[in-house]
C-alpha cells in the first residue's frame, strides 16, 4: 500500500508530539476541520446583506478570532456600523445551517486525535461557538472523544488571549506547560504562547 502525504504528514506531526505532553489541546475550524472556505463563504453571505463586498482573506488573517471580534473589526474596516454580536450569530447561523453537514477533516490531525484517546486528556479550544464547534465535532465522529470544549464566550478574552487555553487546562487538571496546543493560525498561536504551553501549526507540516 503506497504512503500517502496525510500519512507522511501524520508520521511529522507524531514525531513533534511524542514527548509526554499530558494533554493535546486541538483547534478546530482549520485544524480538525477541512472547513474554513465554508467559514469563508458565510461571512460573504451575510455581509452583503448589510452592502458589504467583503473580502475573504480577512478571515485568514483573522484566524482564531472569536468570531463576534471577527465581525467586529469588518465593521470597522469596511465603516458600516452594525451590531457585532447580530452579526456573529446570522453567520453561524448560516454556517450551521447551510455548510455544517458538509464537513470534512483533516485527516492526519483528526487521526492524531483519535488515535490518542485514553493516553492523554483531550480539549478543544476554538474562537466559534459552542453550539458550532460541537456540531461540527459530532459531524468528524470526534465529540465524544474529547474531554473538554472551551469556545467563544467561556471566557471574557479569546485568543490571541491566553485565558480559553488557560481554562481549558484548569478543566483538564493538566497543567499548562505539560499541554500541548495543535493551532492553524497566528492568534491560536499568541495565545499559546501567552498561556505557557507548547504549540505546532499543522497548516506547516
Amino acid at each position: 500500500m503506497s504512503i500517502t502525504d496525510s500519512d507522511k504528514k501524520y508520521e511529522k506531526l507524531l514525531a513533534i508530539t511524542n514527548k509526554g505532553f499530558k494533554a493535546f489541546l486541538y483547534d478546530c475550524d482549520g485544524t480538525l476541520a477541512d472547513n474554513m472556505q465554508a467559514h469563508k463563504e458565510a461571512y460573504v453571505k451575510v455581509a452583503s446583506t448589510y452592502g458589504i463586498e467583503l473580502d475573504a482573506a480577512i478571515i485568514d488573517e483573522l484566524a482564531g478570532w472569536p468570531t463576534v471580534v471577527v465581525t467586529q473589526e469588518i465593521s470597522n474596516r469596511y465603516q458600516v456600523p452594525f451590531d457585532a454580536a447580530k452579526f456573529a450569530d446570522e453567520k453561524s447561523t448560516v454556517f450551521y445551517n447551510e455548510y455544517i453537514s458538509e464537513t470534512q477533516p483533516i485527516d492526519f490531525v483528526a487521526q492524531h486525535l483519535l488515535n490518542h484517546v485514553g493516553k492523554v486528556k483531550i480539549g478543544v479550544v476554538s474562537g466559534g461557538s459552542r453550539r458550532t464547534v460541537q456540531r461540527t465535532l459530532e459531524t468528524l465522529g470526534l465529540w465524544d472523544k474529547i474531554e473538554v470544549l472551551v469556545g467563544s464566550g467561556d471566557t471574557k478574552l479569546g485568543k490571541p488571549y491566553p485565558d480559553p487555553f488557560l481554562l481549558a487546562a484548569e478543566q483538564l487538571g493538566v497543567n499548562p506547560g505539560d499541554c500541548l496546543v495543535f493551532e492553524d493560525g497566528a492568534a491560536g498561536v499568541e495565545a499559546a504562547i501567552a498561556a505557557g504551553m507548547q504549540w505546532v501549526r499543522i497548516d506547516h507540516i
